[in-house]
């Protein structure tokens, strides 16, 4: 996915039809579709490429943290207070709870994130106490448990070939752990203008090619390293607000961005695609710090070229649909809006939820839709689109903090 705009930078106003006068009830029919407790505005400006329909409302006891789909679609892992919970993707139904009863039993422990690993025969799950457990999802057992962070960690992101996991905490660092030998890789964030910043890593995806790994973070700096080397070959700057969610785009040229300030940001990422020439199983474990003896270059050579516009509170999840023809994204503002990604034109603005869109994910085929809230719902959603998707993995990230969004 490239933007038609070319390289020049643009902000696109994609709530040009739900300003601040919107009221859902006045909207013609034609451009709108209700159901029972939700609801779709189309566009009128732009030609409807598909249409959105809710199949599944999965109750929970707590927020709902965190979705991911399987690798095959079949499933969906979402992650809760204590518990990360497994259902079929076509019936609705919970078939897993998985639940360490080694864990303390007094207050919360929520779980930030889940991720599946590729073959589907295990779950990550990263939580609050700072450990990132891996459970053999047929026994229902934790095969591994990962400690090294400080912080609570807050997104995970298994590599394409299943030999590592990406790792993001509050402490500053994200982590390349191996899956065969256990070894971890730290990356630490420790820039001169980081210091009296809070810097805690929100969010990391692995670049499709699983040479970069991207981490957005509360300074609202996204940063990228070279996975084999370990060194930091880019800073992203331009949000006004904490970074919570980044997405590469498919062929691995884009990166998506999702903050604070409410926007998100299209970057050009095309000119670190070769940083290395690894599949990503490399490099020593060890730490790595980003400071500026490292490789980044002072003057990024990742422009940021469009800025979508549209969301009215928090942006706080981002996904790209398997062609990257899409854009996602769940907000505070309880909406899910679906973006062209080749001119960050407002397509449809979903909304059901009665709190927070905490965490979004699409299926790998591209024809589902999961979403995450502070009401402790999540849902799946079926997307019936005139173009059809390619059978290639898209790369979510979900975000933290969904506790402090608890509040309608």
């Amino acid at each position: 996915m490239r933007p038609r705009n070319g390289s020049a930078s643009i902000a696109t106003p994609g709530h040009a039809f739900l300003d601040d006068n919107f009221d859902p009830q006045n909207v013609p029919a034609e451009y709108k579709k209700d159901g029972s407790d939700w609801f779709v505005i189309y566009n009128p400006k732009v030609k409807r490429s598909f249409d959105v329909t809710l199949v599944h409302s999965l109750m929970h006891a707590s927020v709902v943290c965190c979705v991911q789909f399987s690798a095959d679609g079949k499933y969906l892992a979402t992650g809760c207070n204590r518990t990360a919970q497994i259902y079929d993707v076509k019936t609705g139904t919970k078939t897993c709870v998985l639940s360490d009863d080694s864990a303390g039993k007094s207050g919360d422990l929520y779980i930030r994130s889940v991720c599946f690993s590729p073959d589907g025969k295990f779950l990550a799950t990263g939580a609050e106490d700072k450990q990132i457990r891996i459970w053999d999802i047929a026994k229902k057992r934790i095969r591994n448990i990962f400690d090294g962070h400080q912080q609570e960690i807050y997104s995970l992101v298994f590599s394409k070939d299943g030999r590592l996991i990406v790792s993001g905490s509050g402490d500053k660092t994200a982590r390349i752990w191996n899956m065969y030998d256990l070894s971890n890789k730290c990356l630490t964030i420790n820039d001169p203008d980081s210091l009296n910043n809070d810097a805690g890593v929100t969010s990391v995806a692995i670049s499709p090619n699983g040479n970069l790994v991207a981490a957005g973070s509360l300074d609202t700096v996204v940063r990228i390293w070279d996975v084999q080397t370990g060194q930091l070959v880019e800073r992203l700057r331009g949000h006004r607000d904490s970074v919570y969610s980044v997405a590469f785009t498919p062929d691995g040229r884009g990166l998506i961005s999702g903050s604070l300030d409410k926007t998100l940001k299209y970057w050009d990422v095309s000119s670190l695609s070769g940083a290395s020439s690894s599949n990503g199983a490399g490099g020593s474990a060890g730490n790595v710090s980003s400071s500026p003896s490292a490789s980044a270059k002072d003057k990024s050579s990742s422009p940021c070229t469009m800025t979508f516009l549209g969301h009215k509170d928090y942006v706080l999840s981002v996904a790209v649909s398997p062609d990257g023809q899409w854009v996602v994204s769940g907000s505070k503002d309880r909406c899910v809006e679906f973006w062209d990604a080749a001119t960050a034109t407002l397509q449809c603005m979903l909304q059901g939820h009665k709190n927070s869109v905490i965490s979004i994910d699409l299926s790998p085929s591209g024809n589902m839709l999961a979403t995450g809230s502070g009401d402790s719902q999540a849902r799946i959603c079926e997307s019936q689109c005139h173009l059809v998707f390619a059978p290639c993995p898209v790369i979510i990230l979900t975000h933290p903090f969904a506790g402090s969004y608890t509040s309608a």
